[in-house]
């Protein structure tokens, strides 16, 4: 029964961690609080691992059920390790991003903006918490129009549209920033770097939901 538990464990684990793309932003701010366990199950399992193996040798590896465990166990935990945030990229799954723009700011909190090549967009917001919209965009002429958006995760409202400028720092001509506005009222805006424009690849593209 105690292997059989173990195994459980284990799995659950690694489909939590593996999973942890689809969840994450959806938790608010009990993020930390389960990070904070996932560590302790993760420091747990190695315990674990090192008093089974420790056994196993001692039984000169006649019970194959606890070699079993110490195998899975000692795989979870090294593919945990060396990737953290899972095996699998999903947000390649979700489409090839043709724009990347981003703004970091104190605490190293992030906000990260993604358009898609299948005319979708995630917004990424890293701050204590992680918290997600997403929706369709539309161009039109040199703005881009944010539609269909879920405001679940961050208040009652988004931006309405945002245009690509020059940097007003790098007077070179290949620096360039988004600038998403709330509404047409709203003068100031939100300013993220671009890292990545590939828009000239969207022609004639429409959402794909």
């Amino acid at each position: 029964m105690k292997n059989k538990m173990l195994i459980i464990a284990t799995i659950v684990f690694f489909l939590t961690v593996n999973t942890a793309y689809y969840w994450q932003g959806k938790i608010g701010i009990f993020l930390i609080p389960i990070l904070l366990i996932l560590i302790v199950v993760y420091l747990g399992l190695g315990v674990l691992l090192l008093t089974q193996m420790f056994i196993l040798i001692s039984e000169k590896f006649t019970d194959k059920s606890r070699l079993v465990n110490v195998i899975l166990l000692a795989v979870v935990l090294t593919l945990t390790f060396f990737y953290p945030l899972g095996l699998v990229d999903f947000d390649t799954l979700e489409g090839e991003n043709i724009l990347i723009a981003e703004r970091e700011g104190s605490a190293n909190c992030m906000v990260t903006l993604k358009l898609k090549d299948n005319v979708t967009f995630k917004r990424r917001s890293v701050c204590f918490s992680v918290s997600e919209n997403k929706g369709d965009y539309h161009l039109q002429n040199d703005t881009i129009y944010f539609d269909n958006t879920n405001l679940q995760s961050h208040g009652n409202e988004f931006y309405e549209f945002a245009v690509i400028e020059p940097s007003k720092f790098d007077k070179d001509g290949k620096n360039f920033n988004l600038i998403c506005y709330s509404s047409l009222t709203d003068t100031v805006g939100f300013e993220l770097q671009i890292i990545k424009n590939e828009m000239n690849t969207l022609i004639n593209k429409k959402p794909s939901r």
